[in-house]
Parts: structure tokens; sequence; C-alpha cells
């Protein structure tokens, strides 16, 4: 038992100097450092679906439901859900439900973040065509 007590200090001291050793050349050369450390932060990440509901919707927003359930955006011609790309299936749902709740027509506005999330445009168009897409690119949209 004493070896395995050993063999583990001997570790503990090892990863304690490479560690030390790492913190010196960051803090001599602070660049090395922070080409890894340092993401660019996009400018409104932090945006969330009701901002772009507040952003876009031309109606009524939040409609509120005899069920207490609220549409997203009312507009003359459509109840619009909006979300992010990757709940395309529940945005199906929930916009087929409160056009059948409010009599208006279908729809929904897919929020995108890049490219590759217009996958989730055509899973909706193959699911259901009848219900109206809206895409809507988030203000810190990459290629």
């Amino acid at each position: 038992m004493a070896r395995r007590r050993k063999r583990l200090d001997i570790f503990s001291v090892i990863f304690l100097v490479i560690g030390i050793i790492g913190a010196f050349i960051c803090y001599k050369n602070p660049s090395s450092f922070q080409e890894f450390s340092q993401k660019p932060v996009p400018k409104f990440s932090h945006l969330k679906e009701g901002d772009y509901v507040n952003m876009y919707c031309k109606g009524i927003i939040e409609y509120q439901l005899p069920d207490r359930t609220r549409v997203d955006c009312l507009t003359d011609e459509y109840a619009i859900e909006y979300d992010w790309a990757k709940k395309w299936a529940e945005s199906i749902g929930q916009a087929m439900y409160y056009s059948k709740m409010t009599g208006k027509k279908p729809a929904v506005a897919i929020i995108i973040k890049n490219p590759y999330e217009r996958i989730y445009i055509k899973r909706i168009e193959k699911a259901n065509p009848d219900i109206k897409i809206f895409e809507i690119k988030t203000v810190d949209y990459h290629e």
C-alpha cells in the first residue's frame, strides 16, 4: 500500500511542476496563452427568442388563447410560432395548434445561427408543406 501512495505522490509532483512551467511560460509570453483562451464573442449572442419576436413581429405579440397558451405573433393572415432551428419539430405542432385555435394560417419563424441550420427548414418543408416558413438569421449569423 505504501508503494501506491508513493506512486501517487510522484505523479502529483510531476503535474505540479508541469503546471508551474506552463504558468511561467504564459506569464512571460501572454500572447501564446491568449490565442487559445480568448475566442471572439459575438456582439449580440445574448439575444433570446422573445427579442426576435419583438424585432420582427408585425402583429399582436403574445396573443393569449382561451386555454392560456400564447401565440408568439398573430397577424391578419398568420398565427406565427417563433423558435430556434433545432426546435423545428416542436414549432410545427405549435403553429398547427395556434392555426386551429385562431382560424389563421399556420406559420413558423425559424431563427438560424449559421447556414448548416437550414437543414431544419428543409425538414419543416417535408413534414408539412402547408406551413409558411419565415427564416430569420441571428444578428451574429456567420457563414
